[in-house]
């Protein structure tokens, strides 16, 4: 006998944590009655269980792993309420099931892991594994020592303390700023959530790496099957499902000292925490890019009939 929400998890439904939710709304059958109830047992070997009406049978599924390079505008689920485009509209000419592994928002781009194999799914997720992912975030202004020191130092926000394992000056442009951040943890929107807490805009945020597990050659919007053995070689994971080593992204790109960065600014920058950036924040993000489009337009039209 073994828990419903793994053997949903094992026949592919859906990771197990998003499996018992399935439970708790009331989708799930077992030998015709439905059930409710977390704790609830099946044996796989007599039990018929379905989901939605649809019976369900981990001997019939194939295991699939794909990784993707996502594009921002698109949605890290299966399917949007609100209509948008998904990640599932990327991955064309697969015919089995699949979902993604955690989530990049909506503005976000990057490496994602999608899969019909729940077990491993939940294993990727789960904290006691510590994987180790690697993003590079663009924000607007520079960014000085001082900002660099309470991101290490880590947050407090409303969702308790934020921390990265470690964070990384990588370029300086005239009016931005590359940094290298790696999550242990991955907490929602945990990167935006400590920028904004230090007054930071975001202007671009990619997932680069996931351990050893890379983007690289893979590009943006397109989409590579892999095997189970490359992805659990490339996580540190046993077949048993053991974890057994970090597997550390050794970036190209080298770190970028504060005093060079000023220097090739020449004295002429504004701090990453000045007002004139929120504007490109998430919630104001597209109306304001419309606006400097609109203004160009205008001023482009006034040049001409002059």
């Amino acid at each position: 006998m073994i828990r419903l929400q793994k053997f949903m998890a094992d026949c592919g439904v859906d990771s197990r944590r998003k499996c018992e939710n399935i439970i708790l709304e009331g989708r799930v059958q077992i030998n015709g009655k439905t059930v409710t109830e977390l704790g609830s047992k099946v044996n796989p070997t007599e039990d018929i269980v379905a989901v939605d009406e649809k019976v369900i049978d981990p001997m019939s599924i194939d295991k699939v792993y794909i990784i993707l390079n996502k594009p921002r505008g698109y949605v890290s689920t299966v399917t949007d309420p609100e209509g948008r485009k998904t990640v599932m509209d990327l991955v064309w000419g697969n015919q089995t099931r699949v979902f993604p592994v955690g989530r990049l928002d909506y503005l976000s781009e990057g490496l994602m892991i999608l899969t019909n194999d729940g077990d491993l799914a939940n294993k990727i997720l789960h904290p006691s594994y510590e994987v180790t992912k690697v993003y590079e975030v663009k924000v607007f202004g520079h960014v000085d020592d001082g900002m660099l020191a309470r991101m290490r130092k880590g947050v407090m926000t409303e969702d308790g303390l934020m921390k990265p394992a470690s964070v990384r000056l990588l370029e300086q442009l005239p009016n931005k700023t590359w940094i290298e951040f790696r999550l242990n943890e991955g907490k929602n929107r945990e990167i935006r959530k400590i920028c904004e807490a230090l007054d930071l805009t975001v202007d671009k945020l990619r997932r680069v790496a996931i351990e050893e597990l890379t983007i690289q050659g893979l590009p943006l919007g397109k989409f590579a099957f892999i095997s189970k053995k490359e992805l659990l070689d490339s996580l540190g994971i046993n077949a048993d499902g053991t974890k057994v080593a970090h597997r550390k992204f050794v970036s190209q790109k080298k770190s970028l000292p504060i005093r060079r960065a000023r220097k090739q600014l020449r004295g002429k920058f504004k701090p990453a925490n000045d007002r004139k950036y929120r504007g490109f924040r998430k919630e104001e993000y597209y109306q304001t890019i419309d606006s400097i489009k609109s203004v160009k337009a205008e001023k482009a039209l006034s040049q001409k009939s002059t």
